[in-house]
């Protein structure tokens, strides 16, 4: 093993992880291997990720809360709330395109790995539905919208857009027609959320 120069950091782990599990895929992707990419053993890794598990459920979650923080910008920005809105689901449908067709195979293995994390999938739906909920609240106290419970209505909205950011449907992303259905459905979520 040759040794590292860079301090072992928790970041340092996930990033060797993420990239063995691009090379490898989640089912061939060992702690030994991450170990042996960082020069150091799998004990060493295990003092910072105490299980494989662990180490699967953060770097998921760091792949989730990447999208996560790209569309939080949106809810803190300037826009006026139906902008607001639409600018985040576009921006929450792109970033899952991104993903599914940028780097399909850690795509896939990604959805392995969500499949095996569901508390983290839950906080990362958590957030998301959080961030809408902000969203509609200020539309609400703006005048904008009419919603007498914007924590439902937000969940709603994320239900009723699942096609476009839910990985089960991600064959569908690349398919003609789905910009238009998209935004056939933007424009149903902003016209039923109007005061």
């Amino acid at each position: 093993m040759a040794a590292t120069t860079a301090p072992l950091t928790p970041e340092r782990i996930l990033e060797a992880t993420e990239e063995m599990l691009r090379r490898h895929g989640a089912a061939k992707a060992t702690v030994v291997d991450v170990a042996r990419a960082l020069g150091v053993s799998h004990g060493t890794v295990y003092r910072h990720f105490r299980t494989k598990a662990e180490l699967r459920g953060a770097v998921t979650r760091r792949w989730l809360d990447r999208t996560s923080e790209t569309l939080s910008g949106i809810v803190t920005g300037a826009e006026p709330p139906g902008a607001k809105l639409r600018h985040w689901l576009a921006g929450l449908f792109e970033a899952k395109q991104h993903k599914a067709g940028d780097d399909p195979e850690l795509f896939a293995t990604y959805s392995v790995l969500v499949a095996e994390n569901s508390d983290v999938v839950d906080d990362h739906i958590a957030d998301l539905t959080g961030q809408l909920t902000a969203i509609i609240q200020e539309g609400v106290d703006k005048g904008d919208f009419a919603s007498p419970d914007p924590a439902v209505s937000a969940r709603a909205v994320f239900d009723a857009t699942s096609r476009f950011h839910d990985p089960a449907y991600a064959p569908q992303w690349s398919r003609p027609g789905i910009e238009d259905a998209f935004a056939a459905v933007l424009d149903l979520t902003l016209r039923g959320l109007r005061a």
